[in-house]
């Protein structure tokens, strides 16, 4: 007989959850997925505060700027205008669809999908908060040989004057109205994208980060040529830049900058970090050793130090990237329970990853300086030019591209680009320098003509030196 209620409880209906829990059930695992959202929280912050619904606003704000383009190619009368509610109203039918798209791959693959508040009572126990049906607070309980935690991160505020009129990027896309001034506050993905996108629907944007670049960790050249861009479309991007505090006032909210100056603004965006969800969920009490920022520490095999405890995705650490989170599932799966094939180990350098601003940013592999650590010698290759749909577009925008290449064995470490359409240049590339492809291979490859991406095999004369 078996002891347990299942064999894997999945805690979080996020990306790494659901991928966990609905191909663990594939192989005839009995599994359970408790979702404190129900049905409205599956697909996790991606599906619902996050990749998808970000995409989808970027692409209005693409709309406007290709209206503006368009007249260089002969298309005049007058633009059309955004209408915010309808905006807002699509987004919210497409969440739905895809909320419900995850529920009905969860339970035709046998998983048991539960609503309520999970909480680990000892290693094999969980109890979940509910509501009767009278609306009342109930709880339920069940057993598990091992308990999968994979409930993500939360946006974190820091503590200053007038946090409480601080919005997370969750709040913009329902924030009403639309906010005509807007500061965002912030570097990284989350901060440079709601920026772009808010700056091309039509507000007058300010983002201010404390660093001397935005996006750090990524290439340096990328980087400065990003920012450059950005400025150059009329967003107010101040670097070394801080708030003091937030006021409301009739006017609007006043906020009182490092260097003095003062703003006001309609709404204010804080983008400045994500940390891993953990807080009610018992870990402390049961022993799961946690990290500084409150990361589940986990091993290679994802498996926390209590032994029946594993943890995957965003509430691990730092690479806080759906397709990671999706990955470490297929991995985790595999070894409980079995494949029929072996799957490569993760390579963490080699994650292709996009940042949706306008130009968009998109990159695999190491960046110019962390080859230059790691190898004695390397080629450098960048092309920076106007693109083709750009000559007629009346539009100032360029393009830069980038290799960086091994000179000991010509295998390329590095590919990055900055400009329209970077992420899905970028993805096709990725899977060439997951197969180590070298210099020459991409020399041999015949490019499609006229593209962007063709100019990544037409790179001849490396740069800078070695």
């Amino acid at each position: 007989m078996n002891p347990y209620d299942f064999d894997l409880f999945v805690i979080g209906g996020g990306s790494g959850g659901v991928r966990a829990a609905r191909m663990a059930a594939q192989r005839g695992v009995r599994v359970a997925l408790a979702e404190a959202h129900g049905v409205a929280g599956l697909g996790g912050t991606c599906v619902n505060a996050g990749c998808i619904p970000k995409k989808l606003y970027g692409y209005a704000a693409h709309y406007a700027a290709a209206q503006r383009e368009a007249q260089g190619y002969g298309w005049e009368g007058v633009p059309a205008r955004l209408n915010w509610a309808t905006l807002k109203a699509n987004r919210a039918r497409e969440l739905a669809r895809l909320n419900g798209v995850y529920a009905d791959l969860l339970r035709a693959s046998g998983v048991a999908l539960l609503e309520g508040w999970a909480r680990l009572l000892d290693p094999h126990t969980v109890s979940l908060a509910t509501l009767n049906a009278d609306g009342s607070p109930g709880q339920r309980r069940f057993s598990a040989a091992r308990i999968l935690v994979a409930t993500g991160a939360a946006p974190h505020l820091p503590h200053f004057k007038g946090r409480e009129h601080a919005l997370h990027s969750s709040d913009l896309f329902e924030i009403e109205p639309f906010p005509q001034r807007l500061l965002v506050v912030g570097g990284g993905y989350i901060a440079c994208e709601f920026a772009s996108i808010f700056h091309g629907l039509g507000a007058q944007v300010t983002q201010l980060y404390r660093g001397e670049q935005i996006l750090r960790g990524f290439d340096d050249e990328l980087r400065h040529f990003l920012a450059a861009e950005l400025l150059k479309k009329g967003l107010d991007l101040r670097l070394q830049a801080g708030v003091l505090g937030l006021e409301r006032h009739a006017d609007g909210l006043h906020v009182a900058l490092e260097d003095g100056n003062r703003l006001v603004v309609d709404a204010a965006l804080y983008a400045t970090g994500r940390r891993p969800n953990v807080q009610g969920l018992g870990l402390d009490e049961l022993g799961v050793a946690l990290g500084a920022q409150g990361e589940i520490v986990v091993d290679a095999q994802f498996q926390s130090s209590v032994p029946s405890v594993y943890a995957l995705g965003d509430v691990t650490g730092p690479m806080q990237l759906t397709p990671v989170a999706l990955a470490q599932a297929m991995r985790l799966v595999d070894r409980l329970y079995g494949s029929g094939h072996a799957r490569p180990a993760l390579d963490l350098d080699l994650v292709p990853t996009a940042v949706f601003t306008h130009p968009s940013l998109a990159t695999v592999g190491l960046s110019e300086a962390q080859a230059r650590q790691r190898y004695p010698r390397v080629r450098v290759y960048r092309s920076e030019f106007r693109a083709l749909r750009h000559t007629l577009s009346a539009s100032s925008e360029r393009t830069l591209i980038k290799l960086i290449v091994n000179d000991a064995d010509d295998r390329v470490l590095g590919l990055h680009m900055v400009g329209a359409e970077a992420g899905e240049i970028v993805q096709g590339f990725a899977v060439a320098l997951q197969a180590g492809a070298t210099k020459a291979q991409f020399d041999a490859t015949l490019g499609i003509h006229p593209t962007v991406a063709e100019e990544f095999v037409t790179l001849r004369t490396p740069v800078g030196g070695g």
